[in-house]
């Protein structure tokens, strides 16, 4: 198997690109450090290891969770033959069981006649065709070794991430568009609130209870765990005083209801996450609150009372590329294609998402092989849409995203149900996919 295409990892990711290329009758060699040596977060010696949650979110169509992972069972994936093999019972969610969900996976791996799995750590970046789907948790010495082939662009940190609502969730008899600041474009949504207003909102907030932290992710600063402050946090930002965040990210110099030519006490600013404006982020609230806890105090904003979290905010080691510099839609590095990424390493963010990354990386990987033209995916398909988000060349300050409906491209006709909204955009996406389907 010397011609083989090294994959980097045996995690969701690495699985499904072993998977594409050998069911393409590409052989493989399949490389894992486990069970040699573990990372902090890894226990159990199979394969597609679920470290958290054992969900692979909500399994309804019209839902950005469901509609990805129909797409993934038309293309093949390993992860949902697997699931369907382990799944619980876990109401309107795909749910499995962790053990026999691995189990399943490895079985499938180990026993396919084209993949060779090498259980040992690699630390250097090895020749010829390579897919690294090494996850968030890629051991120090190979990720001095990506360091050097992707330059000062790979980031290795606590990540902290603001939430992104869905624009027409936003309530706009409250919310106004200004610039930032009184300085430029009339770009950002404001969201202004009265002293009585803020000071509610800052009591709930600094008394909101955050997720937990793993071990590997503490340590012995003040505000326990490792932050920067470029990305703090905005509820340990508050807990350094009250008006901390009116002189931060709720600073309402130069911001003017357009009409009254009103002042606020204090405004979150909300910023376009997209060309096509369905999605704005919350400026300067990276977060690592408990998802219900950011929905229920979040939601205090006004403007926000009813707006829909596409992303909740997020605070955990992640090891990740700067994607959109580096990667093609294919998942390819782009000065050196024949290097591809796959997995939460290349910015897209959950079990389902990494897993379906994979697939396409794999997929393209054994047309490359072959000679073949690569399969870029159409934007209205879910898993097109996150692979044209992780390469988007003019993304500036690129943070991981995990799969949810404000990346789509909007509906040609206005549907005002959300429900039936989002019915039709899978449904349109499916269609899509099935087109490039048909000519593979």
């Amino acid at each position: 198997m010397t011609n083989a295409v090294k994959v980097i990892g045996a995690g969701l990711a690495g699985c499904e690109a072993a998977w594409q290329l050998a069911n393409a009758g590409i052989s493989v060699e399949l490389y894992e450090m486990k069970p040699e040596k573990y990372t902090p977060a890894h226990k159990y010696q199979g394969f597609a290891e679920l470290v958290c949650s054992n969900s692979l979110k909500a399994a309804r169509l019209g839902s950005a969770a469901g509609m990805l992972k129909e797409e993934m069972r038309r293309l093949g994936s390993l992860t949902m033959i697997s699931a369907e093999k382990a799944k619980v019972s876990a109401g309107g969610a795909l749910a499995v069981d962790r053990k026999v969900f691995s189990d399943e996976i490895t079985e499938r791996i180990v026993s396919h006649p084209l993949i060779k799995v090498i259980n040992e750590e690699l630390t250097e970046i090895p020749d010829g065709r390579v897919i690294f789907a090494t996850g968030p948790l890629t051991s120090d010495a190979l990720s001095e070794s990506l360091r050097e082939l992707v330059g000062g662009e790979y980031l290795h940190f606590h990540d902290a991430a603001a939430p992104i609502v869905s624009a027409d969730s936003i309530d706009m008899d409250k919310a106004f568009f200004a610039s930032r600041y009184g300085r430029g474009e009339a770009d950002y949504i404001n969201c202004p609130m009265e002293r009585d207003e803020y000071e509610r909102f800052y009591e709930a907030l600094i008394n909101a209870e955050s997720a937990p932290l793993h071990e590997f992710e503490t340590d012995s600063s003040r505000d326990g765990f490792k932050v920067y402050e470029g990305c703090m946090p905005v509820e340990v930002l508050a807990k350094r005083g009250a008006d901390t965040m009116r002189y931060g990210p709720l600073k309402p110099v130069g911001i003017f209801h357009p009409v009254t030519n009103k002042k606020y006490y204090a405004v979150v600013q909300l910023r376009a996450e997209n060309t096509a404006g369905t999605m704005y982020n919350i400026v300067g609230f990276q977060t690592n609150l408990k998802f219900g806890e950011q929905k229920r105090v979040f939601s205090m904003i006004p403007g926000l009372e009813n707006a829909e979290f596409l992303r909740y905010g997020v605070m955990h080691r992640n090891t990740f590329i700067n994607s959109p510099k580096l990667l093609d839609a294919r998942f390819a590095m782009r000065n050196r294609p024949e290097i591809y990424f796959a997995g939460q390493m290349t910015g897209v963010e959950g079990y389902i998402e990494s897993a379906a990354s994979g697939i396409l990386a794999g997929l393209n990987m054994a047309r490359d092989v072959k000679g073949l033209s690569p399969v870029i995916l159409p934007r209205e398909t879910m898993l097109g849409a996150l692979a044209g988000y992780i390469s988007n060349s003019e993304v500036e300050d690129f943070q991981p995203m995990g799969s949810n409906m404000g990346v789509l491209p909007p509906l040609e006709e206005r549907i005002r149900g959300k429900k039936e909204r989002y019915e039709t955009m899978a449904l349109r996406g499916l269609s899509a996919l099935d087109s490039v389907i048909r000519v593979l």
